[in-house]
């Protein structure tokens, strides 16, 4: 893939996941023109948003040890742990961007995103009571998230490595357990961090989110005026449209994501921007 292909591909995955978690089907609908909140219609819709963020700031990796599909890049080793995740692409493209001379509105929003979830905090009395363990946890929000996304999709026989985690950290704090005190105490971790915590976060996340999915919007609008043409035998009854595909894009797969994207870009994201107030966005 060259860099014209990559960046179609990144841009329209991204978009296509954040499309999936910020919605009014996940979040209950609201006919407020400001948002100072959102909440989950049901704890399976909230399972849901946590699963598929789990995805997005998992490693894009290739099977069994292949290279990674379409050509994306894999990280340096030694990286931040941002860059495990899919933001690593959004960060390539603002790098070397092809389609719009200026990235500088999506790097901001990719990199705000990156800086929430590498920051850490502590909690305190985390209440382990599946093994009787109460104590305070030092953890980033992309640890918790992750462990939780996992917990939400797997079952305990898959946890293996979640469970490393649960024992590292608790190791940190001065209490070490066992592999079998960590999977007891998966439930009770869950409980306090899945059931709690990221419900406080979630609309924080959902602000960052869609802040990168407005800036990938207003970054592909000059190429969406570029290449958006009337087709022959447009009419207003039949108002059929093209588009200019640059050369570069030869692979058909990347040609049908440069379609999605522009047809994405035709009209603005159906959530609209959003600010959550600073007084819920204080804790943890």
């Amino acid at each position: 893939m060259n860099d014209t292909e990559r960046e179609a591909i990144i841009l329209n995955s991204a978009w296509d996941m954040i499309d999936g978690m910020v919605n009014w089907a996940i979040f209950e609908k609201t006919d407020r023109v400001e948002i100072s909140n959102l909440w989950f219609p049901s704890s399976q819709h909230r399972q849901l948003f946590l699963i598929l963020l789990a995805d997005f700031l998992s490693q894009t990796r290739g099977y069994s040890g292949r290279p990674i599909p379409l050509g994306l890049q894999e990280p340096p080793s030694g990286t931040a742990p941002s860059n495990l995740t899919f933001l690593f692409h959004l960060r390539q493209v603002c790098a070397n961007p092809v389609f719009n001379h200026d990235a500088s509105e999506l790097l901001a929003a990719v990199e705000g995103f990156t800086a929430w979830l590498e920051r850490e905090f502590v909690t305190e009395g985390v209440n382990l009571h599946g093994i009787d363990v109460v104590t305070d946890l030092k953890v980033s929000r992309l640890q918790y998230i992750r462990i939780c996304g996992d917990i939400a999709k797997h079952n305990l026989a898959r946890l293996e490595a979640n469970t490393k985690r649960l024992r590292d950290l608790l190791a940190a704090a001065g209490s070490p357990i066992s592999e079998s005190q960590a999977y007891l105490a998966i439930p009770s971790f869950n409980e306090w961090f899945a059931d709690n915590i990221f419900i406080y976060h979630a609309s924080h996340i959902a602000e960052l989110l869609n802040n990168i999915r407005w800036a990938i919007y207003r970054y592909l609008q000059p190429e969406f005026r570029r290449s958006w043409h009337r087709s022959e035998g447009w009419s207003e009854l039949f108002p059929m449209y093209g588009y200019n595909v640059p050369a570069a894009i030869q692979e058909p797969i990347v040609h049908a994501m440069y379609w999605d994207a522009m047809n994405r870009s035709r009209s603005v994201p159906y959530v609209q921007e959003f600010v959550i107030p600073a007084h819920s966005k204080t804790e943890y």
